[in-house]
């Protein structure tokens, strides 16, 4: 793996400075520009040093109370679209997000890793990342346009089946695109950092299968947990 300093890391960063002269003249955010670009660089600098740290701690419960976090967090942010029932909303999107991001998370683990340990930070922090995130996205997205169907007058069985189809577009084009038009995040890291070509498509496979299972079963849990909530308000 090609190790870059931080001065020709800097060089990656002159570009912005275009992007924020542009959003100056043409009267955008620039200030909101900046403060963006400061906060990426230095949370991604903390979080490395702090995944230095973690990656040293061989802990089953430092583990499980990351993920933990991680999902209570991306349970609220899922839901930031929603204005009313907001606590009721979120027990459902952390039931979701726990059930159906949980699932595949322990399928990877236990059933395609077979980790042992199966709590190494090295593995479990990253790829709880992805599946909690993705996760996170398509419940927002199926919460968002769930809620508008229903304030649009379509009943619940429709207003579901709407957010649902919705809510897996992105999923969907990935699976469509990739290969063909994009070489996704995970398998360009690996290939950069010298691994396998065909060792890295599997990864990558894997990958792609955990985040269209995680986002498809935590938002089919999310509706169907929204759907009844709509009809035990109508009986009421």
């Amino acid at each position: 793996m090609i190790e870059i300093p931080l001065w020709r890391l800097a060089l990656s960063l002159l570009p912005l400075l275009v992007v924020g002269w542009i959003f100056f003249r043409w009267g955008g955010r620039s200030g909101e520009f900046a403060i963006a670009t400061a906060r990426m660089v230095v949370q991604l600098l903390l979080v490395g040093y702090l995944l230095v740290l973690l990656f040293e701690i061989e802990s089953p419960w430092v583990s499980l109370g990351i993920v933990s976090f991680m999902i209570a967090v991306s349970s609220w942010i899922a839901i930031r679209t929603v204005k009313e029932r907001r606590l009721q909303v979120y027990e459902d999107a952390l039931l979701a997000i726990g059930l159906g991001g949980g699932a595949v998370f322990a399928l990877v683990l236990f059933g395609v890793l077979a980790l042992d340990p199966w709590y190494e930070a090295r593995y479990v922090i990253p790829l709880a990342g992805m599946i909690f995130a993705n996760a996170m996205t398509a419940v927002t997205l199926s919460a968002e346009r769930f809620e508008a169907e229903r304030r649009g007058g379509s009943d619940v069985v429709n207003a579901r089946n709407t957010a649902w189809n919705a809510a897996l577009i992105p999923q969907v084009n990935s699976f469509l695109a990739v290969g063909l038009v994009s070489l996704p995040g995970m398998m360009t890291g690996q290939i950069l950092a010298n691994a396998d070509p065909l060792e890295a498509v599997r990864y990558q496979i894997m990958v792609m299968a955990m985040v269209m299972g995680s986002a498809g079963l935590a938002v089919a849990v999310f509706l169907v947990r929204r759907v009844r909530s709509e009809e035990r308000v109508q009986r009421e």
